[in-house]
């Protein structure tokens, strides 16, 4: 085997995406149209919701959602450190600083039981995120906010690794008010770029057709999308807020549609890659596994997020170094929010999430997707096994 080859996410795209894909460029109609319909369609009868939009990536999805919620300057969002900067940038878009809840000890996940104290008059969402595809415990949320009589707070999930859990055996995607989920490149399920938001109540806050909503809104507030135009004489539109531009389009969505016919069989054999991960590692004190699967929920087995016990920033660099140099690459997820020089500017500090740092310090991501083959990931973990040993 040749270690210098093993790259560290790569999508799993095969012959059947390309076909769909030229298809769709054949077929003279390549952005917004049947495809995506199709798609969306597609989406809702796998997350067993009531609506998908498909738009351009989780970060305009998550936009998309606060915008149309009218969630903006002088409100107040509370979410987790702990994440890609994405869920904290849009909250920056409408003018907002993030209120902060640090994670739970020994968790990546938002500390539920320290969100009380972080709850105002002014907050208007919560927006949790779904790290490595395990989900937050959203009853847990919608109970919290039943007993202080806050009901009226808008629970939003970053579910951007979450496309395929399980959360109380039934697919993540409708038990928060608004799931978001991301189809890049590197994710499970990939439409090149590409996003979605799901919802099961399309009157959700009094309105008659949220859905519809949702798509003037995402294509400039544009009340005609190109397909609708392309009718003879419909090339009136108007214009009802000044939207985004966020739409899918028919290439991507093709994508996506060959993705389902195989997703089923990608996310067992990422469950096999995760048990033969733990399997080696069950026997080395050093080692803190993942969780990514307990009595209630399931991940999409999307990242393995290994930590080692009582390593330091320091020691856990230099075993990715380590690792470079035998062909294995090995990732950090994540570089917490405060630690970044824009939110440091904005007064944040990492010493006030002391749980976020403990999970960041030690943390390692190990290679994790379709295409890797079990022989590889033996050569991975055993190759991880050394390094750590040596260094430690």
């Amino acid at each position: 085997m040749k270690s210098n080859n093993i790259p560290f996410s790569p999508p799993d795209i095969t012959d059947k995406e390309i076909e769909e894909v030229v298809k769709v460029l054949k077929s003279g109609w390549i952005t917004s149209g049947p495809k995506v319909v199709e798609f969306e369609k597609k989406i809702a009868e796998y997350c067993e919701t009531e609506k998908a939009v498909a738009v351009s990536s989780d970060t305009t999805g998550m936009e998309l959602v606060l915008r149309v919620m009218d969630i903006k300057e002088g409100d107040e969002v509370i979410t987790t450190p702990y994440t890609y900067a994405s869920t904290s940038n849009v909250i920056c878009h409408r003018g907002i600083k993030p209120t902060y809840v640090d994670v739970a000890k020994d968790s990546f996940l938002i500390d539920i039981n320290k969100l009380e104290a972080a709850i105002t008059p002014k907050t208007k969402a919560i927006l949790s995120v779904d790290i490595a595809g395990l989900p937050v415990d959203y009853d847990a949320i919608r109970a919290l906010l039943k007993k202080i009589n806050r009901e009226d707070i808008i629970l939003i999930s970053d579910s951007a690794h979450s496309f395929g859990a399980k959360y109380k055996g039934r697919r993540v995607g409708s038990q928060a008010d608004f799931h978001i989920f991301s189809f890049h490149a590197v994710k499970n399920f990939t439409t090149a770029e590409g996003g979605a938001v799901t919802f099961n109540n399309n009157h959700f806050h009094g309105f008659d057709d949220l859905y519809k909503v949702f798509k003037y809104t995402a294509l400039n507030g544009q009340t005609k999308d190109a397909l609708a135009k392309t009718k003879l004489g419909a090339w009136q539109y108007d214009i009802l807020t000044d939207g985004m531009k966020c739409n899918m389009t028919d290439m991507q969505a093709a994508i996506g549609l060959a993705q389902f016919t195989r997703y089923e069989g990608m996310l067992k054999h990422r469950a096999a890659l995760v048990s033969l991960y733990n399997k080696a590692l069950s026997d080395k004190p050093w080692a803190i596994v993942p969780c990514l699967k307990d009595a209630s929920r399931e991940s999409s087995y999307h990242l393995y997020l290994l930590r080692i016990k009582d390593f330091t920033e320091e020691k856990r660099n230099k075993v990715i170094e380590m690792l470079a140099e035998v062909g294995v690459p090995t990732n950090v997820h994540y570089t917490p929010i405060p630690m970044f020089t824009y939110y440091k500017s904005l007064g944040y500090s990492i010493s006030n999430y002391p749980n976020t740092f403990d999970q960041y310090k030690n943390e390692i991501t190990l290679p994790l997707y379709s295409t890797l083959s079990l022989e590889t990931a033996e050569y991975i973990i055993n190759e991880v096994i050394k390094a750590v040993e040596k260094v430690k």
